[in-house]
């Protein structure tokens, strides 16, 4: 690891991911792990509430809500059983963090569980895993197994009287299940679909019971919180983004892969930290969190990754490159940090195919329960298609806002609003290249029939 790299990054859930055997329990364990769950049950329920709310760690999922904070909502005065439920179903085009997460280093998400259990008065978790990735849930269920065996799990942990049981449950390959209430629908045995809230899980979600649902990273980041202190981890980061996170990097860099770095980074540091783009090109596009966040430009390589600030990328503006008449008004209203799934495209690439690809996603994915969903990514996905093979005219992309601002918001859950975000960002930062697929009859990016390329694109070896 470079100097560079070791001023810039800050390996705390990926720091033992090189170890040997860094899955195991003794690997774990020698590398300091379960003393932060030690700490935690000698501590009061409420105070690992106050120091995660005080640490400013938000949700690591894309939502950002404030972990404590969510924690904090559940009625102790409920009778019914409290659950936390940890949402490990990965799904989003892009994003890649939790599945390397599990499977480096299980206990970190273990560990986790148990002092956030703990904290809201929980007697039974659940990991809910994405059912294609066996080898992971495998692994999860020999750390499961490991934990009970060391007297983590099961009863009167650590003779404190405290309780906790720990299931691994494999979904069966929904990405609608990543939405948090269909996750629950799926776990209680039923079709994964979005529930109507209110109620919200917090007071009632599994088995009509209060529920936490979180995501694997915020869960994995809580034993560090504790056993470092809220100060330590609320020192990284910006003033409202506090501390670390892991930034997946993917697409066309040297070296894609994870780089865990305080929450401000840009995109800039990212790139140089992967060794530059592919084949020296120049970055054309990209996504800040996933296929669902709003598309951003080599415009925003200096943006700061943090939740406010992506939050508030500005629009288009006049005298910009790929400015048209009323782009600072259109829609999308700005971007969003999401899973921090960085996929870069350089500019052989054609942006018209690569929308088209993910919404073709979204309505394979798409539930059913609601008609702009259902209706409108079936919908977008013919109008796409059309404009990608050069059909139609210029009136299309109008329509095409038109069938997102249908969805956008009117839809029962985010899948729909993220099903437009690729559309209207392409649209805003890319007509131009949308009516090039009209004036040359299909697209102009295809090596066979396009001179726009003085040499071929050849694959990094």
């Amino acid at each position: 690891m470079t100097d560079q790299m070791m001023g810039t990054l800050t390996p705390v859930l990926t720091d033992n991911w090189g170890d040997e055997r860094s899955w195991t329990l003794a690997a774990y364990t020698d590398q300091g792990g379960y003393a932060a769950l030690g700490k935690a049950l000698a501590m009061q329920p409420g105070d690992i509430i106050t120091a995660v709310k005080d640490s400013g760690l938000r949700g690591r999922g894309g939502a950002g809500f404030p972990t404590g904070l969510k924690w904090g909502f559940i009625p102790q005065d409920n009778p019914k059983p409290k659950y936390l439920v940890v949402n490990a179903d990965e799904s989003e085009p892009g994003t890649c963090k939790d599945i390397p997460l599990m499977l480096a280093s299980p206990h970190t998400l273990i560990e986790g569980v148990i002092i956030s259990s703990f904290a809201i008065r929980a007697n039974h978790a659940f990991i809910y895993i994405r059912g294609e990735v066996l080898h992971v849930i495998r692994r999860l269920q020999a750390a499961v197994a490991e934990a009970y065996a060391a007297g983590h799990l099961g009863t009167n942990i650590h003779g404190t009287g405290y309780d906790l049981d720990l299931v691994i449950h494999a979904g069966a390959g929904a990405y609608i299940c990543g939405e948090e209430t269909a996750l629950l629908d799926s776990l209680e045995g039923r079709r994964g679909q979005p529930r109507l809230r209110p109620p919200f899980p917090a007071v009632a979600g599994l088995y009509a019971s209060p529920t936490v649902i979180n995501n694997v990273e915020s869960i994995a980041s809580v034993p560090s919180i504790i056993d470092h202190g809220a100060g330590w981890f609320s020192a990284m980061g910006t003033e409202r983004s506090k501390g670390y996170g892991i930034f997946s990097l993917s697409g066309h860099v040297r070296n894609p892969g994870q780089f865990e770095a305080p929450l401000g980074i840009t995109l800039r540091e990212l790139i140089d930290l992967a060794g530059g783009m592919r084949h020296d090109r120049e970055l054309k596009f990209w996504t800040p969190g996933g296929s669902s966040t709003p598309l951003l430009t080599a415009e925003h390589l200096d943006v700061p990754l943090d939740f406010e600030s992506v939050g508030a990328t500005a629009r288009i503006q006049p005298g910009q490159p790929g400015y048209w008449p009323g782009a600072e008004t259109a829609v999308p209203p700005k971007s969003m940090l999401g899973t921090r799934a960085l996929q870069l495209f350089d500019d052989t690439t054609c942006v018209v195919r690569a929308t088209l690809r993910w919404t073709e996603f979204y309505k394979h994915e798409s539930c059913g329960k609601c008609t702009p969903c259902r209706e409108g990514s079936w919908w977008l996905v013919q109008t796409l298609a059309n404009l990608e093979a050069g059909r139609g005219s210029e009136a299309d992309l109008d329509v095409l806002l038109d069938q997102c601002d249908n969805i956008l918001g009117r839809s029962f859950c985010a899948l729909g609003d993220g099903a437009t975000s690729p559309v209207t960002s392409s649209i805003e930062f890319f007509r131009d290249e949308y009516l090039a697929h009209l004036e040359h009859g299909g697209c102009p990016f295809d090596p066979a029939a396009s001179t726009l390329w003085a040499e071929p694109v050849g694959v990094e070896a």
